[in-house]
């Protein structure tokens, strides 16, 4: 298909991009940090900056932990103890070891290992509704300008999240060498899911699903493997990777003819994409169940007692000792949701100092601490990146129910892992944590930030169901807070 390149906007590049064929563009929008080769266009250029930028690509997985309701930046990474009386707050601020750096007294641990975080204080934009607020923070890419900001549920017109997005790129480097002898840089590639999501479909009291976590014009073949249970247990087991209790070996190898013959009867229906993507969903349904590597990757209860209390005995603690479980395994992707619906989480209209006293600060510090120490251990920090998302921040404003409002002007984001420069501190707010005082950011950049560290080139283009090009990554990559 011919396209007129006058008509495409962008720069000159992302046009060129524009009017190559799918192929061409598949085999150039590469992943290099997750063993995605590059050709062509590109080749040169990336090759270029991962010779001279050695944060490019180094992280292997990512594991992105989701704080549902917007944490309040003055209870955790940018308290204002000496900020008026009417938004300071009801708690103190604590030093880190790191000079000069304080921190709420509600993360005494991660105080303690500020070192290796690397926190943005001067994260900002101008929409303050949950909803459509956590589609630029998961994607970088915020809808149109006349999108409502209300609860609309999502679309399949949705820019995609980060984990369809590998996933994308990852499938699109297999059609391309598809028929070649090149081994597979990773041998798990087969059985392991590329993207995992690891708690709820996060949504509203009002079951309005939160933007930024479903696959969107990828199409629902490039979805999230879902873990959507307790895990509290001692004895805990996975249903996702369980067989039904009929589901022996046997019928295993049946199935497994049954998909030969929809491989042979799939050259009928080439031409349809959703085809396409319902065998590569039977192949991968298929590799899950009877793979080995799936079962241990999510074997939460072979963890020793020792080791689950560390991470607390609470939901988001468990979710993150699977993360790291899978992220260890090799699933490049895994989203870690704090929790179902508005209650519990850190939508504190009303008793915020309470609910942070009580179990949101104690849950998150215990959590990411151990996370972060579990990974360093184990020598798997250096290529893998922990991530503390939310769609926006608490207002200054105390509230007449104790309570902190919506605030998106400014809020703070912390990372820690692959790539990081611990110890770090970038931007910063005024005095009543309200607006950034320099270095200001959008969830754009924060984006671009991760994509450089997972080793995404500007450049890569992606194609939604109708093969119309997008470009990617739209913001800049937050460098300072890289080493």
């Amino acid at each position: 298909m011919t396209t007129n390149n006058s008509s495409i906007p962008g720069c000159s590049e992302f046009r060129t991009l524009a009017r190559l064929s799918r192929r061409e563009v598949l085999r150039i929008g590469g992943l290099s940090g997750l063993g995605l080769g590059l050709s062509g266009l590109l080749e040169s250029r990336v090759r270029a900056e991962a010779s001279t930028n050695r944060t490019f690509g180094v992280a292997k997985q990512v594991i992105m932990l989701y704080l549902h309701g917007g944490h309040p930046q003055q209870e955790t990474f940018d308290p204002k103890p000496t900020g008026p009386s009417a938004v300071r707050g009801e708690f103190g601020a604590i030093p880190t070891n790191v000079p000069g750096v304080q921190f709420s007294e509600m993360l005494p641990r991660l105080a303690r290992r500020m070192n290796q975080l690397a926190v943005i204080r001067s994260m900002s934009h101008e929409n303050a509704n949950h909803v459509t607020a956590s589609q630029p923070a998961q994607t970088g890419h915020k809808h149109p300008p006349n999108f409502p900001k209300t609860d609309v549920p999502p679309s399949d017109s949705d820019f995609p999240p980060i984990g369809a997005v590998l996933d994308w790129l990852r499938r699109s480097r297999q059609e391309h060498v598809a028929g070649s002898k090149a081994p597979n840089s990773n041998s798990n590639a087969k059985t392991l899911p590329p993207w995992v999501r690891v708690g709820p479909l996060m949504r509203r009291s009002n079951g309005t699903v939160l933007h930024g976590q479903l696959p969107g014009f990828l199409g629902r073949g490039f979805a999230s493997f879902a873990v959507d249970q307790a895990l509290l247990g001692e004895d805990v087991r996975i249903d996702a990777v369980q067989p039904s209790d009929d589901l022996t070996q046997l019928r295993l190898t049946g199935r497994e003819s049954l998909l030969r013959q929809f491989d042979r009867h799939a050259q009928v229906l080439e031409a349809s994409l959703a085809a396409r993507n319902l065998d590569a969903f039977y192949h991968r349904a298929f590799d899950l169940l009877s793979g080995e590597t799936t079962r241990r990757a999510f074997d939460l209860a072979s963890e020793s007692a020792a080791t689950r209390e560390r991470y607390g005995r609470t939901e988001f603690g468990q979710r993150c000792l699977l993360a790291r479980r899978l992220a260890e395994a090799g699933v490049p992707m895994v989203n870690v949701s704090y929790c179902h619906t508005p209650r519990g989480s850190w939508d504190t209209h009303s008793r915020n100092f309470t609910s942070m006293n009580d179990s949101l600060g104690p849950t998150l510090d215990t959590a990411v601490s151990a996370l972060i120490d579990d990974l360093k251990e184990r020598g798997r920090l250096d290529d893998t990146l922990v991530v503390v998302n939310a769609e926006f921040g608490r207002t200054p404003k105390i509230n007449k129910n104790a309570g902190r409002d919506h605030w998106p002007w400014v809020y703070s984001l912390a990372l820690a892992g692959a790539g990081v420069h611990g110890g770090t501190v970038h931007g910063a707010s005024d005095n009543s944590a309200a607006y950034p005082t320099s270095h200001p950011h959008g969830p754009e950049d924060f984006a671009a930030t991760l994509y450089h560290l997972l080793g995404v080139p500007r450049e890569t283009v992606i194609h939604d169901s109708l093969d119309r090009p997008h470009q990617l990554i739209v913001g800049k990559s937050i460098d300072s807070v890289l080493v």
